[in-house]
Order: structure tokens, then C-alpha cells, then sequence
């Protein structure tokens, strides 16, 4: 009734007001406790940068931005007594209302790796990644935005590119560590107080590089986890973290080992996690370390 399913043959599926709504959802999740930073279109709780409202007044509180109503204020003195010398007191000062706002900068990184073609896992990646996409720059058109795509090596994304971007064939491997260390790179040529990396993903790093060498393996069990490229991804997690930089991940297997991977890559980062799979992208599992919370979407 909504017109979030729309049918198709014997059952439903998500419609294109769905898919926004998701990436409506994740983005709320995603963009929380903001800090103060230049003006932009995210709302924050009085710590970004104020706008006037001059609709809307309201007597001065200590701590209030001094944006003065001067008429009003100096009828309230004469309201009090009329004449000169006027005696304004604390209690005359009359402030336009504000609103509080941020910006943010973003990076998408969206895994591109051949494992992301099984179970319809990169067609519900590129629906997120685009209502994502979408979202952000209509809603928030004065925050940076760069798309970056990994495999066993990281490429950027032009917009153009996104509408037609698909997994590759016949490359195996999956390169986060690269994928996170562009995205950081981009973020290091728009500073911003609040920068986040959203990370779309089956989760299985395999290839990493080390001392300008790349290197790939084979995970030790099917679906399993590549050691050495998953503590080299954490490392790169640590270094991002150092900067100020929160990750968070769209994770599109919930398998055990995924599982513990994403919930130690957010552990160090302090960011959020959001658990799927392909054929429940109408729900996700949010996972927020900072918060200590869960909860089911």
C-alpha cells in the first residue's frame, strides 16, 4: 500500500521507492552524532553551523548564538519605559531562532570482486549503492561524494560509470585494503570534521598489498576468511581510524567468519555495521559499536 513492493509474477519485489527508502534508513544510521563543521544539509544537534530563521524569535539563554533581534529587543524595553536613555536589561535581549547544520564528506567503496555475481549479491549492492548515490547528492548536494570500486586492485567511479558497473569476471579477488586506502586518499583532498567510508561488500578480503607488492590467496575454506589479507586490511582499518575517519559496512553475507571479520574491522573503527543478504534487502541488522546498540530494520 506503501508502494515500497510492487508485484512481479507469483511474488513481490522491492519497487524504486523501496530502494530509496533503504538507502533513506542506512543513511540515517550512517549519519549520526555529526560534528560541527561547515554549513550543510545535515540537521545536528547544536553543534554545526547555525542558520537564522527570521520567522521565529525567542528571548536570549546564556549560551545562544547573539543573533539579535534589535527591534524587538528595544521594544521591550520601551514596553518597560518609554523614553531616553533606553535601559535595556538581560531579559529585553530577543534572538532569531537557528537552525544547526553540518556537512560531511563520503566515499563509497563497492566490492566488485567475481564472489559478489553468487546469490544476486552485486544486483542488491548496486541498488544500495545507487539509492545511496541518489540520496546524498539530492539531499545533501554540499557534501563531497566519490564512488571507488575494488577488486583485486581499487579503481574510482565516475557517476557515469555506476549505472553500468559490474562485477569482473575474471578476477577472483578482492582487494579491500586498496579500496579503503583510495577512499581515504580521496577524503585526505576534501578535509572535512566528519568523513566516512560506506563499504559495500560480501566481506572476504583475499588480495592486499605489502611494500608496494600485491599479493592474493586462496581463503584456507570455502567462504572462509584469507588471514594475512584480512590482518593487512585491518592494519589500513587502523591507520583510517587514526584519521578521523569512520567505516562503515554494508554487508551482504551474514556467514560466520564474514560476521566476526566485519564485526572486528568495526570494532577497531568504532563504526557501524549493517547486516543483509540479497534476498532480505528490505531489513538490515544494524550493529553500532559507538552506541553499544542492535537493533533489526
Amino acid at each position: 500500500q506503501s508502494g515500497y513492493m510492487v508485484p512481479k509474477g507469483d511474488h513481490f519485489q522491492l519497487s524504486p521507492r523501496g530502494v530509496r527508502r533503504i538507502g533513506q534508513l542506512a543513511l540515517r544510521d550512517i549519519y549520526q552524532n555529526l560534528l560541527k563543521d561547515r554549513s550543510g544539509g545535515h540537521l545536528t544537534d547544536h553543534r554545526g553551523v547555525t542558520e537564522m530563521r527570521p520567522e521565529q524569535t525567542k528571548p536570549y539563554a546564556f549560551g545562544d548564538p547573539l543573533n539579535l533581534n534589535l527591534v524587538a529587543t528595544l521594544k521591550h524595553a520601551l514596553a518597560r519605559k518609554a523614553g531616553v536613555p533606553l535601559e535595556l536589561r538581560p531579559e529585553d535581549f530577543e534572538i532569531y531562532e537557528n537552525d544547526y547544520a553540518s556537512s560531511s564528506s563520503t566515499v563509497l567503496c563497492l566490492d566488485m570482486s567475481w564472489s559478489m555475481s553468487w546469490e544476486g549479491r552485486f544486483a542488491a549492492a548496486k541498488k544500495v549503492a545507487m539509492a545511496m548515490e541518489t540520496l546524498i547528492r539530492s539531499k545533501f548536494p554540499r557534501d563531497f561524494f566519490a564512488i571507488v570500486g575494488f577488486y583485486t586492485r581499487a579503481v574510482e567511479l565516475k557517476l557515469k560509470d555506476l549505472a553500468e558497473a559490474s562485477w569482473n569476471m575474471g578476477d577472483p579477488f578482492t582487494n579491500l585494503q586498496d579500496g579503503l586506502r583510495l577512499a581515504s586518499d580521496l577524503l585526505g583532498r576534501h578535509p572535512s570534521r566528519n568523513q566516512h567510508i560506506i563499504v559495500i561488500t560480501d566481506g572476504q578480503p583475499t588480495a592486499y598489498f605489502l611494500n608496494k607488492r600485491l599479493y592474493c590467496e586462496w581463503p584456507l575454506s570455502f567462504g572462509g576468511i584469507s588471514m594475512r589479507a584480512a590482518q593487512e586490511t585491518l592494519k589500513e582499518v587502523e591507520r583510517i581510524t587514526r584519521q578521523g575517519i569512520t567505516i562503515n559496512t554494508f554487508m551482504l553475507d551474514d556467514s560466520p567468519s564474514l560476521r566476526a571479520f566485519v564485526d572486528k574491522m568495526t570494532q577497531i573503527n568504532r563504526g557501524r555495521a549493517l547486516f543483509t543478504r540479497p534476498d532480505r534487502l528490505g531489513e538490515y541488522m544494524l550493529v553500532d559499536y559507538l552506541a553499544k546498540k542492535r537493533k533489526r530494520v
